[in-house]
């Protein structure tokens, strides 16, 4: 035999009766993606995923999640989360609406509105919060809210009593 010497081409094989084939390939769906904002990468603009979204970076605008929102302790938002599920444990500056569980980790440092349901809200101790917490109604999904509490040290204070 040379070394250049064409083999001969293996025979075609005949499908057997039984043989049974593959299933007819379908387009994914992105319920179950997961896109990565990473350390160092900043997005400016609205980012929209019918599956989840994990931030290590910085991202300013709208965000919106199918499935869930993942900020990292490294990560940080300025501007509006909506998700069914969110873990925080970056800093948030804006709102956040979750339609289910909403975990706020002791390294998350949440600046504006918290949107959750009260069964599904989890705090933890030594998380920065600083702003307004709704709760959103079980069966619509709507925020309830209730007028703010003025304190009495406020009011004291900008209309002091009369003195004399």
């Amino acid at each position: 035999m040379g070394m250049f010497q064409k083999s001969k081409p293996a025979p075609a094989k005949a499908p057997m009766a039984r043989e049974k084939r593959g299933p007819t390939p379908r387009t994914p769906s992105n319920d179950g993606a997961i896109s990565i904002i990473g350390e160092g990468m900043q997005v400016v603009g609205d980012l929209i995923t019918e599956g989840t979204v994990r931030i290590e970076g910085r991202v300013e605008g709208k965000i919106r999640a199918g499935k869930a929102v993942v900020l990292g302790k490294g990560g940080e938002v300025r501007g509006e989360i909506e998700t069914a599920d969110a873990v925080i444990g970056g800093r948030l500056e804006g709102t956040i609406t979750a339609q289910g569980r909403l975990e706020i980790e002791s390294t998350s440092s949440i600046e504006g509105e918290v949107r959750a349901r009260a069964a599904h809200l989890k705090l933890d101790e030594g998380a920065n919060f600083n702003g307004q917490i709704s709760m959103l109604d079980e069966s619509r999904g709507s925020a309830q809210r209730k007028p703010p509490v003025e304190s009495q040290k406020a009011e004291k204070e900008t209309n002091p009593a009369p003195t004399g």
